[in-house]
């Protein structure tokens, strides 16, 4: 019928067409905070990250040498995108075997403290100095000196490139 149509929620994202899983948003997880990770490996979430990483979250190799914190909604929205790339393409299935063969769930003790595997220590060179930093709907835990290195290298950059990474924004 004619009527129904109008019944129908309009998607004013195009992509959002294609994704079968409704858009929903995420908690932004922002700042960055130093605990310290204890010898058998395990972290303390910052207290602003436990409510929004939710009770399940998935850790997974993240690029530069970091380890990513995902909500389980927001590594699964991930995990599908990639997954429907061709299987032709040699890229995607690489990235795919990285990525999703580097990922654990976890769930954050009564302490809320998570158990960082020791396969992801050494790809992120975690030891006792950790840095976790929000990166809008994911964290990142980095190697103190690590992170220090790569802020500096990429600060005047930062400031370069705003223009062309920022819509126009009045500040």
């Amino acid at each position: 019928m004619v009527g129904q149509e109008y019944d129908r929620p309009v998607s004013p994202n195009p992509a959002s067409e294609r994704d079968p899983e409704p858009l929903q948003p995420l908690p932004l997880l922002l700042g960055t905070y130093t605990p310290k990770m204890d010898a058998k490996g395990r972290l303390a979430l910052p207290a602003k990250f436990r409510n929004r990483l939710g009770a399940g979250l998935v850790m997974a190799r993240g690029q530069e040498r970091c380890v990513y914190l995902l909500p389980a909604d927001e590594f699964r929205r991930i995990a599908v995108r990639i997954q429907r790339t061709s299987m032709g393409d040699r890229s995607a299935r690489e990235y795919l075997r990285v990525f999703l063969s580097g990922a654990v769930d976890q769930e954050p003790d009564k302490q809320g403290r998570i158990l960082v595997p020791p396969m992801l220590r050494e790809y992120a060179h975690l030891d006792q100095s950790v840095v976790v930093i929000g990166v809008g709907t994911r964290a990142e835990i980095w190697d103190q000196e690590s992170w220090q290195t790569y802020l500096a290298s990429k600060e005047q950059g930062y400031s370069d490139i705003a223009d062309d990474v920022l819509p126009a924004v009045d500040f």
